[in-house]
């Protein structure tokens, strides 16, 4: 069913008749008249009490409920023409982000307060997941972006936001603190604070080490980098981080040393899922976050 027929017929109502109807949505009385035989073709039914020429015409009852509804129809795509348009120009709408735990508040915190100052009517909802979660949240389509550390396949696509080397922090009397730079046979025999399983960073430092040729032990598993700086200054252990988290998080009584001779990196990216369509709202996030990434 046509709604510019629905159209049609409304018009034809309201005018009182085929002639003024016809001015008003252009076409022709002929090319009119057809398209509303064509309407009751399909309905099967009889729309219009069609009096002599010049006369006002009636609804029959089968008209009048298509009439009545028909309305409705009209109503209900104008609406759905004015909640698109102002989703495009960003005057209404919702983005959900999935937000990683670490790394989030240094990368994404500037952006996210850009993004709520250029779109204030965007509603906006951070949730912070680890990086299971967060896949199984955008299958699940409870988020629509994701930040973490991800290897792009088949299922998710993405950029890549940052990417940083690996130090090792260590206590500041540490007998390794004062080293230009260290490898990771050298502290296998050092107990590790680590990040809880979770985070892909935890995944990452022990598939690396064993890499290396050996298996951490003597495992402190935390879920806060500060928290885990600060188990570092009071000697519980050395730690693996990024760079720029380290720096961050510093605190008096340790050191951070180049990690070298290894391929480890912690790379950042917003994610999404490949097969689904962003909205406008995400696409303006994720042109925000291009433009706005050093890498």
């Amino acid at each position: 069913m046509d709604l510019r027929v629905i159209g049609y017929l409304i018009e034809i109502v309201d005018s009182g008749g085929f002639a003024k109807a016809s001015k008003k949505v252009h076409i022709t009385q002929p090319a009119l008249s057809k398209a509303i035989q064509q309407l009751e073709h399909e309905l099967d039914v009889t729309l219009l009490e069609r009096g002599k020429r010049g006369t006002r015409v009636k609804l029959t009852p089968a008209g009048e409920l298509v009439y009545r509804h028909g309305q409705t129809l009209l109503a209900n795509k104008q609406a759905l023409l004015n909640e698109l348009a102002a989703q495009r120009g960003l005057t209404s709408g919702q983005l959900k982000l999935g937000l990683a735990p670490l790394g989030s508040a240094e990368l994404f915190a500037p952006v996210i307060a850009k993004y709520r100052d250029t779109y204030p009517k965007i509603e906006m909802e951070l949730l912070v997941r680890g990086s299971v979660e967060q896949k199984e949240a955008l299958i699940k389509g409870e988020i629509e972006l994701a930040t973490g550390i991800i290897a792009l396949d088949k299922q998710f696509e993405g950029i890549l936001v940052r990417e940083e080397p690996m130090v090792v922090v260590l206590p500041k009397h540490h007998v390794l603190a004062k080293a230009q730079s260290l490898r990771l046979e050298q502290i296998s025999l050092e107990p590790q604070i680590m990040f809880e399983p979770g985070f892909s960073l935890h995944s990452m430092v022990i598939d690396s080490c064993e890499q290396a040729g050996f298996t951490p032990k003597n495992i402190t598993r935390i879920s806060q980098a500060e928290f885990g700086i600060a188990l570092v200054a009071a000697g519980a252990g050395n730690m693996l981080l990024p760079k720029m988290i380290a720096e961050r998080h510093s605190v008096t009584g340790v050191v951070s040393v180049p990690l070298v001779g290894s391929d480890l990196r912690w790379k950042m990216s917003l994610f999404w899922r490949r097969e689904t369509p962003l909205s406008f709202a995400a696409q303006a996030m994720v042109e925000m976050i291009k433009s706005t990434s050093p890498v």
